[in-house]
């Protein structure tokens, strides 16, 4: 029975010395790594990933809407459309805006409505541009925009002179070219190529 007994207590003292050895092993490898399994991250190592998304850098979302954009007095103005529509140039507060005035006899209108026709759409979005026809008779003024392809910019119909009197327009045609904050920047004739650089300006302003 001691026999047993000192096997069974040396059996013991074996295991004891593997699992101490394991631990010692254990906290070696650590040593070189420069941290303990579990522990803090070293100084100067990258923390490790724990799969969460980045926190934004950014405004956070779903905060509540800009303000609209105030709206500047030459801006407060009214009218209907050659095609029939409301136009409230309220709407286009905040963006620089080009007026267009013109008349549907006048053949430099004509000349430059080939330009208008072809920039309006590309920055409907950042510089409008919109028409307002005068000096002739609604029938007259329709054929030009179809002529011209100018539907898909607003024209806004002031046979009676309303809006020529409130800018002050006495001839055609004039452009007048308004700033984001309502300041008129331009006022007189201008060429197709005059056009399109001062509003190739303003978009990118």
């Amino acid at each position: 029975m001691r026999i047993g007994m000192a096997w069974t207590g040396a059996g013991r003292l074996r295991r004891a010395a593997t699992a101490g050895a394991l631990v010692v092993a254990l906290f070696g490898v650590a040593a070189c790594t420069g941290t303990a399994p579990g522990g803090p991250v070293a100084a100067g190592s990258a923390p490790a990933s724990t799969g969460a998304p980045p926190a934004p850098t950014g405004s956070a979302t779903g905060g509540p809407p800009a303000a609209p954009a105030q709206v500047p007095d030459v801006l407060r103005f009214t009218g209907t459309t050659l095609g029939g529509a409301a136009f409230d140039a309220a709407q286009l507060a905040g963006k620089p805006v080009v007026l267009w005035f013109w008349a549907p006899w006048c053949a430099t209108c004509a000349s430059q409505a080939w330009t208008v026709a072809e920039i309006a759409p590309k920055y409907r979005d950042t510089v409008p541009i919109v028409g307002v026809a005068g000096l002739g008779e609604r029938k007259a003024m329709k054929e030009f925009v179809t002529e011209f392809d100018l539907g898909g910019t607003p024209q806004i119909e002031d046979s009676k002179g309303a809006l020529w009197k409130r800018f002050k327009v006495t001839e055609q045609s004039i452009f007048v070219i308004i700033d984001r904050s309502g300041t008129v920047v331009h006022e007189g004739f201008l060429d197709g190529e005059a056009l399109t650089a001062k509003v190739a300006a303003l978009a990118g302003a």
